[in-house]
């Protein structure tokens, strides 16, 4: 919102006071992955400026076929299938949750939709300590099937939040039209709901995946040597063998990151383009 030919001195000043403000803090959160990511190009094993040179080395290291590389590479596939897998389950589970939750009225509605979305309150080492007691019970520790359906109870919640903000503005008249020209419930569901909450849906199912891309706490309970993801490989590589071979892998993650951010940012843009809102 631009500032009016007209203000007063005090509306400028508080203006552009608040954009510097809200410049040196965003700079604050930036600055540390700024002084990280050149170093993962270092040609030296240090992490300290100024650098000798660049290399790949690091990189390298990662995608080599070495004994280390092999380790790493186990690590991105586990971490891809395991994401990959637990936001599809969160993803159809929080969509049918807000969808009900979204056209029922019932008593201790509030208190359900507070329920699903608790995992994304209660501190992540108690559902870590939860999960891996009753996991530990049906024999579920140390497999990836374990790890994905705790993931997905982390993820769920975000597509709940996601998809009931999207259902809020969605006119129920276009899926009576539908029903009463003899379309089935499920092609209603395909052909009209879905496209309209899909910005919603691909949305919650982002932050799904991210939350299970970065998840630590519930690995370290739950993960066998066969299932060490990304985050789980840098841990054990600080504590044993500090290496800028983690700050390689972290650059890759905050890459990630950014793509999910912009994928996220382009789905806000389409949401707004189907209800009509026009762009700047």
């Amino acid at each position: 919102m631009a500032l009016p030919p007209y203000a007063t001195i005090s509306q400028r000043v508080g203006y552009y006071g608040l954009r510097i403000g809200c410049g040196l803090v965003f700079f604050f959160l930036v600055a540390p992955v700024l002084v990280i990511i050149p170093l993962s190009f270092n040609q030296d094993p240090f992490f300290t400026y100024p650098m000798a040179g660049y290399s790949l080395r690091w990189y390298e290291e990662i995608f080599g076929d070495g004994p280390l590389s092999i380790l790493w590479q186990r690590s991105f596939v586990n971490s891809l299938l395991i994401a990959l897998c637990s936001t599809l389950l969160a993803t159809v589970l929080g969509t049918l949750a807000a969808l009900g939750l979204n056209r029922a009225e019932f008593p201790f509605k509030s208190t359900v939709i507070a329920i699903l979305i608790s995992p994304m309150i209660v501190p992540i080492v108690v559902i870590a300590i939860g999960a891996f007691y009753f996991y530990a019970q049906i024999g579920l520790v140390g497999t990836h099937l374990g790890i994905i359906l705790a993931h997905a109870a982390i993820g769920a919640p975000f597509v709940v939040i996601t998809v009931l903000a999207t259902l809020s503005g969605f006119d129920h008249n276009l899926v009576r039209a539908g029903s009463i020209l003899g379309a089935s419930p499920v092609r209603v569901f395909r052909k009209i709901t879905l496209p309209l909450i899909f910005p919603g849906v691909a949305s919650g199912g982002i932050f799904a995946f991210a939350a299970s891309w970065d998840e630590i706490v519930i690995v370290l309970f739950m993960a066998g040597p066969e299932q060490h993801t990304v985050p789980r490989r840098m841990w054990s590589g600080i504590r044993e063998h500090l290496s800028p071979t983690i700050i390689a892998a972290a650059t890759l993650l905050i890459l990630l990151s950014i793509l999910l951010m912009l994928t996220m940012e382009w789905l806000r843009r389409r949401n707004e383009r189907l209800r009509g809102i026009n762009q700047p």
